[in-house]
């Protein structure tokens, strides 16, 4: 069953397809269908900025949409960035520049309180206009110093004392079993399958 992506962020569709490969579903991106919508993502929460993206392509083709908003939440910066992630920093600031601004900020916290989670809020609006939402999380501290060269964003900062690594050091199915997008894609092809 095909699910048009409402992103045009390559590293989530590669993500995405990766734990997608042992489902029924081929997810393709919406550029890759020659749709790429100006968007405004305005909402306040991860889920409301994910309805907004999915049915902004929704109004364009007949198909599964799915989009999601993902961030990190730092604990000790009541939740920023948030919904804000990608943002942060400005447009077109690099992810370095963001882990500078994030250290900045931190300085005076102690490393074991450095907690924060990353979170994924899935939309899909089915065929007939239907649509439901999910949300999941994965928990971790900041390491100051990046390391791995997996995975993109917020990855190499994002460390999980469980497996004593940041998310950027995992291989990609140790990565999908924990992360907050890997999570909450499961969760949205079960409410799929059920619906189905």
């Amino acid at each position: 069953m095909r699910i048009i992506i409402a992103t045009g962020n390559q590293d989530k569709v590669r993500e995405i397809n990766e734990i997608l490969k042992d489902t029924d579903f081929d997810a393709v991106s919406m550029k890759s269908i020659g749709i790429n919508p100006d968007i405004v993502e305005d909402a306040d929460s991860f889920e409301g900025n994910a309805l907004i993206k999915a049915k902004a392509v929704h109004n364009l083709v007949n198909d599964y949409v799915m989009a999601d908003d993902s961030g990190l939440c730092i604990d000790a910066l009541n939740g920023a960035p948030g919904i804000y992630s990608a943002r942060f920093c400005g447009e077109d600031s690099t992810y370095e520049e963001k882990f500078q601004k994030i250290f900045e900020m931190l300085k005076d916290v102690p490393e074991e309180e450095r907690t924060a989670h990353f979170v994924c809020a899935i939309a899909v609006v089915r065929p007939d206009g239907s649509s439901f939402t999910v949300k999941e999380q994965c928990d971790g501290i900041l390491h100051e110093v990046p390391q791995g060269e997996n995975g993109f964003g917020y990855d190499p900062i994002f460390y999980v004392p469980e497996y004593n690594m940041t998310t950027a050091q995992m291989n990609p199915e140790q990565k999908h079993q924990i992360s907050h997008r890997g999570k909450a894609l499961r969760s949205m092809v079960a409410k799929l399958v059920e619906s189905c």
